[in-house]
């Protein structure tokens, strides 16, 4: 990862967001909100209570997802780590004390470990050379609660065609090589997380929202302009799927 690379971006990366998903039809805080969402609904299956979380939002650039947070964890506590420093600045100046902000720097967090119960990156590994990425995963599930914690990495699909024409015409992307949903799968794995899942998201364009209701019936359905990778930081191994 280039620091220099985002921080060139920063000021710019809102409007370029926008006119690149143009053809979904949706603004960026579709996407941004309905990553937020889903992780509110997975934790609440699972755990029940989404009260006084703690998150990190890794790669979380502008901040494009404070706001969501607040929204469906109106009690949590969230940090906010990227490697471009003019990015965390800009998200500061947008959404000042609504959360806490954080250099990613040498590989590692500048945080305590095991203190995080849920951490996000969305659409950052793509960014990321793929011989980085077990050591990323490591560190980021170093920071994980090790009874509670939870990582959830959302990514573009390279199987859908209309993801791939969007990244390559990006030209914040210029760069990203997309990652398959089972090579990320597999890094979960091996940098020690335990039930790794896949699933897929996003099938549907504004033009067909009413069609969205479906999407729920759609997970394993690999054709979906993103997919969710998710995995317990515990030290106890349990099935994979």
């Amino acid at each position: 990862m280039n620091p220099l690379e985002f921080d060139n971006f920063a000021d710019e990366y809102h409007a370029l967001h926008k006119e690149n998903i143009n053809v979904t039809g949706e603004l960026p805080d579709y996407f941004a909100e309905y990553k937020i969402r889903d992780i509110c609904d997975q934790v609440r299956k699972t755990h029940g209570s989404h009260e006084n979380l703690r998150i990190l939002d890794f790669g979380s650039g502008v901040g494009n997802s404070i706001p969501f947070y607040r929204r469906y964890f109106p009690s949590c506590y969230i940090v906010c780590a990227d490697v471009s420093r003019r990015s965390l600045e800009v998200a500061k100046g947008r959404f000042g004390k609504l959360a806490s902000y954080v250099l990613f720097e040498r590989g590692r967090l500048p945080v305590k470990s095991g203190v995080f119960d849920i951490a996000l990156a969305a659409c950052v590994f793509h960014h990321i050379p793929h011989a980085e990425h077990i050591a990323l995963l490591r560190e980021i599930r170093r920071v994980l609660s090790t009874t509670s914690g939870r990582l959830f990495v959302y990514e573009h699909n390279p199987l859908n065609p209309l993801t791939v024409s969007a990244v390559r015409s990006c030209a914040f992307d210029r760069n990203a090589v997309l990652v398959p949903s089972w090579r990320m799968r597999t890094g979960l794995r091996k940098a020690g997380y335990a039930r790794v899942t896949v699933s897929y998201r996003v099938f549907f364009p504004r033009s067909l929202a009413f069609l969205r209701f479906l999407e729920l019936r759609m997970p394993y359905l690999p054709l979906g302009a993103q997919y969710c990778v998710q995995g317990l930081a515990s030290t106890t191994r349990g099935d994979c799927k």
